[in-house]
């Protein structure tokens, strides 16, 4: 039975295999997010200032496999940056997402033919059409912030 999210988590965010199913928001998941080791961040940025580079060392400090994807870059905080998802040299448990929701569309095949256990979408990438796209090609959303999925403040980063 899903429970209501409390007044200090963010009420808005919903996690489940369904893409258009409301559940408990991310925070009753990290247990079950922090054994997952290996995250692919979808628009991963240089920018220290954007969330794409806080997730990226968010999951560093996390103690995650951290896959920058971003077609623009070489590397990111350190690491190899990937041009897509298709690149990866494994398959991502996780996938954490910082795009807007048309690019998002385009490259949702692309998320799901290379897997993942769980599709991350974070503040501002999700549409209806992203939600609908998702559940048909059967991937596992959580909607909410993956930085505080995995127990860290973006603000504190």
């Amino acid at each position: 039975m899903a429970r209501a999210p409390r007044p200090s988590e963010h009420g808005n965010d919903r996690t489940g295999g369904d893409a258009r199913a409301t559940k408990p928001c991310a925070r009753s998941r990290v247990g079950e997010s922090s054994r997952m080791k290996t995250v692919a961040v979808i628009g991963a940025s240089n920018d220290r200032a954007k969330f794409g580079n806080k997730a990226v060392r968010a999951f560093r400090q996390q103690g995650y496999t951290v896959y920058p994807v971003n077609p623009k870059e070489t590397a990111i905080e350190g690491l190899r940056a990937y041009r897509s998802i298709c690149d990866l040299p494994v398959r991502p448990q996780m996938v954490s997402v910082y795009l807007p929701p048309q690019v998002l569309l385009k490259i949702l095949p692309d998320i799901a033919a290379r897997g993942c256990d769980e599709l991350w979408l974070n503040p501002g990438t999700e549409s209806d059409d992203v939600l609908a796209e998702a559940g048909r090609l059967g991937l596992n959303v959580v909607q909410a912030c993956s930085i505080v999925g995995v127990g860290m403040s973006p603000a504190a980063l």
